[in-house]
């Protein structure tokens, strides 16, 4: 799915993670965890950052008194794939020093399994490529897969650009979706990879499949201030510039691709720059080995690593740089000979590191280059997944990205919004016109107003009326405040002292609907965050969608809320604050009934 503009955030959209998800909300919840099998796998490793990052993430559940479901697929080697989850469950008990348990085969894990667990057991479900439901993103496969579980932790970001039930299915039955602490610092990294604060900033591009790759070279010229082409994509670039190249390089009908990316490098006056001689192989006496210029490849051989002069070129070009991203392989075929391309671009990087240049590497094979040239102690950015990356830039949705709950994106300044931001906060959920607030701000002028609005262009409007009224206690966001309320109330200096939820869509109120509005995780925050003595005001024309609200918060409420009603239902006869919304007005106009619930924390 592409992106309709070219702002990075709306597609590497803001997530909620682990590491702001409340501790207290861990203990005694069925957590599941989605981990990254390559990583995991790496016991002799487990001192790398990324490692480390996801081995806490299981640690920090476990610490916090959470109950572990693991699930991964390790099928990715004939060593991996050979690997029992017993076996594995044996390792993972090993490096993270907690007893890992083996599901007793997937078809027989149950809640009661999860429930006859030791306090301090981890269940290791079986080996995700096992089940063609995995890929198919099967609906029952993603529930069976959530039995029992209530919060979904995603640490698999070398897999977030496909749609699996283990990645996007399982999010829709589980009421928190968060990122653990690797998916969240390596999407964090692709942020990074594409600011432009840092110049010059320079590309080394590998690999191939100059068509698939098209959008995100593109993106990346308008990004950099040079390119360097040093896998067979240097090729297609030859190619279209119109020189001779090895045939069986070339990809077809790539060239109009090609010259489109020259274009656009020659209009944003960047240097695009290819190897100026190659290692090649006789082909038909693999034994001889010789340095031929790029334009004088002689026929009968083929080119098989970068030669020294563009090994010396590219030393040179990156020698002031502020910023590198090296991403793909730097291979252009099978050889005998030992290819030293990469380990040579390993030692460049390394020299240019000391002089302070910022250092991105992507993809399994630049990784496996740097880590083993450089020095531990180099602060490397690396990204294994090439795949993950090149989607993004090329700017489509990850969805596994997309499927976890979203974050609120900026900071707030309170100072700048309201004019007195201690004042007691009121929050309008699903806020509309915005015609409550309007009103409720001209008369209550010791309070501050919020509302929260999914809706764009009502929110425009409404901050439109704002600044037309001159007032400065009252505001709207545009967010869905069912996954960011947490994230957006909690950062304010003063008191929460009523939220209000008015008239929801009856439509978002279906148990199978993954986004509607009331649901655990909002209710859970609003309780959260409400000063004690503080009210949440609820109400509907559908007495159904008004019960399953009450009902919601008294549930999740704990003994923190008492409903103060006029009747045995718990229903108030009328509007407490004496100011109707106008889908209120226009249902008391037409003579029906409002069903209204006032509840407030006592704890």
């Amino acid at each position: 799915m592409d992106c309709s503009d070219g702002n990075e955030s709306n597609f590497l959209l803001h997530i909620q993670t682990l590491r702001n998800f409340p501790i207290k909300k861990l203990y005694g919840e069925v957590v599941i965890v989605r981990f990254d099998s390559a990583l995991l796998l790496k016991g002799a490793e487990i001192n790398s950052s990324a490692a480390c990052k996801a081995f806490s993430t299981i640690r920090h559940l476990h610490d916090s008194g959470a109950k572990i479901i693991l699930v991964g697929n390790w099928g990715h080697t004939s060593d991996s794939l050979s690997l029992s989850t017993k076996s594995l469950a044996y390792h993972l008990s090993s490096v993270l020093q907690l007893k890992v348990v083996p599901a007793n085969g997937f078809s027989g894990f149950t809640k009661s399994e999860i429930t006859n667990l030791e306090k301090d057991d981890i269940l290791l479900l079986d080996n995700m490529t096992k089940f063609k439901e995995e890929l198919a993103n099967c609906s029952e496969f993603a529930l069976e897969l959530t039995s029992g579980a209530n919060i979904f932790v995603n640490d698999a970001f070398s897999v977030s650009h496909k749609i699996l039930a283990s990645t996007v299915g399982v999010t829709r039955s589980c009421y928190a979706s968060v990122a653990g602490f690797h998916f969240e610092e390596q999407s964090s990294l692709l942020l990074e990879i594409v600011e432009t604060k840092n110049h010059p900033y320079i590309a080394i591009i590998g690999g191939r499949n100059l068509l698939e790759k098209a959008s995100a070279l593109n993106y990346l010229t308008s990004k950099c201030d040079g390119l360097i082409f040093v896998g067979v994509l240097a090729f297609q670039i030859m190619h279209a510039l119109g020189l001779h190249v090895p045939l069986c390089f070339l990809e077809h009908n790539a060239v109009g691709e090609a010259l489109k990316l020259i274009h656009l490098a020659q209009d944003r006056n960047i240097p695009i720059y290819f190897p100026t001689d190659f290692w090649c192989v006789k082909d038909c006496n693999p034994e001889l080995l010789e340095v031929f210029p790029s334009n004088a490849i002689l026929p009968g051989w083929t080119p098989v690593d970068l030669g020294p002069l563009s090994l010396k070129d590219i030393a040179c070009l990156l020698l002031n740089c502020k910023k590198i991203l090296w991403i793909g392989p730097v291979k252009f075929g099978s050889s005998k000979h030992g290819v030293h391309g990469p380990s040579e671009l390993a030692s460049i990087l390394e020299r240019v590191n000391k002089s302070g240049c910022d250092i991105f590497v992507v993809g399994n094979a630049a990784c496996k280059a740097v880590t083993q040239k450089a020095s531990s102690s180099i602060p490397y950015k690396m990204l294994e997944s090439a795949s993950v990356v090149w989607e993004f830039l090329a700017r489509r949705t990850l969805p596994g990205v997309a499927a976890l709950d979203r974050a609120y994106p900026f900071n707030l300044d309170w100072n700048t919004i309201f004019a007195c931001p201690k004042c007691p906060l009121i929050v309008d959920i699903g806020s509309g016109n915005g015609l409550f607030i309007l009103k409720m701000a001209r008369t209550w002028t010791d309070s501050n107003f919020l509302g929260l609005e999914i809706n764009r262009k009502l929110v425009k409007r409404c901050l439109n009326n704002v600044l037309e009224s001159g007032a400065r206690n009252m505001h709207f966001i545009s967010t869905n405040a069912t996954s960011t309320f947490r994230s957006v109330v909690s950062s304010y200096p003063g008191d929460l002292a009523v939220v209000s939820i008015q008239c929801p869509n009856p439509d978002f109120n279906r148990e199978e609907y993954r986004w509607r509005m009331v649901q655990r995780s909002l209710v859970e925050a609003i309780i959260d965050l409400l000063a004690v003595n503080g009210k949440i005001f609820l109400q509907s024309d559908i007495e159904t969608v008004a019960t399953k609200m009450k009902d919601q918060f008294l549930q999740n409420g704990k003994d923190k809320l008492a409903c103060e009603g006029d009747d045995e239902n718990g229903w108030i006869k009328e509007n407490p604050f004496g100011v109707c919304s106008d889908w209120e007005q226009h249902v008391i106009d037409r003579g029906d009934p409002m069903f209204r619930i006032m509840l407030r924390k006592v704890r």
